[in-house]
């Protein structure tokens, strides 16, 4: 084999990879901006895996302590589009407990710097809330150049 042939693969692999930069697929449906950024961030689907994603939309009825029942039919559009599009390097896509993207293994990972008592301030109320210390969530960037996170 030519070692020209590699060349691209070698460039290629060479590239930094980076996790700051979690897109939410342009074709999202109406329904997942309407019924679930309605309450919380449109979370990207690359958080998490497809298992954690099913059975997030299978248990609607009890989401974290709330119904968020919607009609099967739009149930249906955002399950199929939620696991079409859900985290498929390990990084992510590993179960991540009780299905929350905070208790992930790379999520810990990633914020163990956080002291306990920053969660708690009022403007930022829980690890859930992305968007208020990360200024590019909506955008699905979570680079630590814009990361800002508030004193009070």
């Amino acid at each position: 084999m030519k070692t020209y042939f590699l060349l691209p693969l070698l460039i290629l692999l060479a590239m930094p990879v980076s996790a700051a930069k979690m897109s939410t697929p342009s074709k999202a449906p109406k329904s997942y901006e309407v019924e679930c950024a309605s309450c919380h961030m449109a979370y990207p689907p690359g958080l998490l895996g497809q298992k954690n994603w099913q059975n997030i939309l299978a248990g609607l009825d009890k989401h974290f302590g709330v119904d968020a029942s919607i009609d099967a039919k739009t149930q249906t559009e955002i399950t199929q589009w939620l696991i079409k599009n859900a985290a498929t390097k390990e990084k992510y896509s590993s179960f991540a407990p009780e299905n929350r993207i905070t208790k992930s293994a790379w999520f810990i990972r990633e914020h163990d710097e956080v002291r306990a008592d920053v969660w708690k301030r009022d403007a930022i109320k829980g690890p859930a809330n992305c968007s208020v210390c990360h200024t590019d969530a909506a955008n699905g960037g979570f680079s630590e150049n814009n990361i800002r996170i508030p004193s009070k």
